[in-house]
């Protein structure tokens, strides 16, 4: 081991206590030895106990029939969450909206984002309106299980470009080992075979099936493993699914105006889509420190801050992308709907 290697360990330790979940970048999250005497595991279940005691403090505020349809399929499905004569003003606003843009190849996929920025929320008034709903904000505290503002992004997946290769997104996988949020507000409807939102009902619990599977994942090569179960975000197959006593993936078609609100570590995927197409939404993110034993707290939360950070992190990224690597291209002014792809495709 190098000097620069033995200088990391006690970083790398601290990160234990953290959100860090790469087995193959960390020796001691990717420590067979550790992991059979049960690290992996006792991490697992000290997110799940914590994540659990914030959700109680925070369901309070949360309607009630959405709490249920949480705790039964890891994720909530709400159609027609804007008013429909408000909706096609808001759905007209953002397609016509233009902005600097960023976009990632992933196979055959392509993703673009434009940060829902204070230049944005001021074009759109509607936008800010929607996203300061109190009903939303406590359901998106919940499911994160923090009192945190999402970062939120207007996305389009263009799937089925030219390029070669199979989109990560479609395989079946847990974000990380612990609860997170992600929402996915669809501006236009999303049929069973474009590309639908697919989840594994059910698959958010940690159960006694899915703990054991969680330990003997731990105890893989991250060397011998795809590289993005290795980095933590682990793929689960078909027998996966069985030995955890789950249904299969359920691909959604939704209608536009719906909003799905999900807990990633549940396993999801982005649908098989059979031909190419364009798929427009509001996208957002939240996955704080999985062992804070507080709800709120979260100074990036703050107004003025929370809508500038998507623009932080994508410059703080620039700034080191040789170090921390950088997969967000700048693109120019885009709008949602515009053709093309990144300046190296």
């Amino acid at each position: 081991m190098t000097l620069g290697k033995y200088l990391l360990l006690p970083i790398q330790a601290i990160q234990l206590a953290s959100g860090a979940k790469s087995f193959r970048d960390n020796p001691f999250i990717g420590s067979r030895r550790l992991n059979r005497r049960g690290l992996h595991l006792a991490r697992v279940r000290i997110a799940a106990a914590l994540c659990d005691w914030r959700r109680r403090r925070l369901a309070r505020n949360v309607r009630p029939e959405w709490i249920e349809e949480f705790q039964r399929n890891g994720f909530v499905a709400i159609r027609d969450v804007v008013p429909q004569e408000q909706f096609d003003d808001l759905r007209a606003a953002i397609l016509a909206y233009r902005g600097l843009a960023r976009e990632m190849r992933q196979g055959d996929a392509i993703t673009r984002r434009m940060a829902i920025d204070p230049d944005m929320l001021r074009a759109i008034p509607a936008l800010r309106a929607l996203l300061s709903r109190k009903d939303l904000q406590a359901l998106f505290d919940y499911v994160a299980s923090f009192r945190t503002t999402p970062l939120h992004y207007i996305q389009t997946i263009v799937s089925h470009t030219n390029a070669k290769g199979t989109d990560p997104q479609e395989a079946l996988h847990a974000d990380t080992f612990h609860s997170s949020l992600k929402s996915w507000l669809f501006l236009n409807p999303v049929a069973a075979d474009e590309g639908p939102f697919s989840y594994v009902k059910g698959s958010h619990r940690f159960t006694p099936e899915r703990l054991e599977w969680e330990y003997q994942r731990s105890l893989d090569n991250p060397h011998e493993i795809d590289k993005l179960s290795a980095r933590g975000s682990p793929r689960a197959t078909a027998q996966d699914l069985e030995a955890m006593k789950l249904p299969p993936a359920e691909g959604l078609a939704m209608p536009a105006n719906t909003l799905v609100v999900a807990d990633t570590v549940g396993f999801h995927a982005r649908g098989n889509s059979v031909k190419p197409g364009q798929r427009v939404e509001i996208w957002s993110y939240a996955r704080r420190n999985p062992f804070l034993p507080w709800v709120g707290l979260d100074l990036l939360s703050l107004p003025g801050i929370a809508e500038r950070r998507v623009g932080w992190l994508w410059a703080f990224r620039d700034r080191f992308a040789k170090s921390l690597g950088q997969p967000w291209r700048p693109v120019g002014v885009r709008s949602a709907l515009d053709e093309g792809a990144s300046p190296s495709d």
